[in-house]
């Protein structure tokens, strides 16, 4: 496995579970997860982040059972917990002098050509300025048969996408894939 050392640009993907923990936001987590970015930051790579937590976000916020949630809920809690999300990541990049963008999208996005080609534009442009996109699916108007299904299919094409590296997936699951 070539090491980490080596990538350019690199698009990490962040679980839910590392992320959220009984509906609250785990904010030394994200600290330390603020310092590896700025680090690779310091070394010239570009990064990409591809974040859940909005639905955990918002049903914490909501006070939504920690059961399955209709759909109407789990986009409800989406549009709550999203600008939670994204104002966390704000905050914890700021003190390193990153700029942070949201890029909400959906499996539509990637499967027509127009689309996909503006998201791909936008993505490289934030880049080029500087910025770390923080991109999550557009959980709010996303239904089953434009969804993407998880995020770690959305990281993959993400970094499909942008050109990426490495394709690092941050997870509470044990193990290690190398293939």
């Amino acid at each position: 496995m070539e090491s980490l050392s080596t990538a350019k640009r690199v698009v990490i993907k962040i679980g839910s579970a590392l992320l959220v923990e009984q509906g609250r936001l785990r904010g030394d987590w994200l600290m330390g997860l603020a310092d590896d970015v700025a680090m690779l930051r310091t070394r010239g790579v570009d990064v990409v982040l591809v974040s859940s937590g909005s639905i955990a976000l918002g049903r914490g916020a909501l006070g939504l059972p920690g059961t399955a949630l209709a759909l109407e809920q789990s986009q409800a809690a989406a549009a709550v917990g999203q600008i939670r999300l994204a104002r966390a990541y704000e905050e914890a990049l700021a003190p390193h002098g990153i700029t942070t963008a949201q890029v909400l999208v959906t499996l539509e996005d990637s499967a027509n050509r127009r689309r996909y080609l503006n998201m791909r534009s936008t993505l490289e442009q934030l880049i080029s300025l500087g910025a770390v996109p923080i991109v999550n699916e557009n959980d709010t108007v996303a239904t089953d048969e434009i969804r993407f299904g998880d995020n770690d299919r959305l990281a993959a094409q993400v970094a499909v996408t942008v050109g990426a590296d490495r394709l690092i997936l941050l997870s509470d699951v044990d193990g290690l894939y190398t293939a």
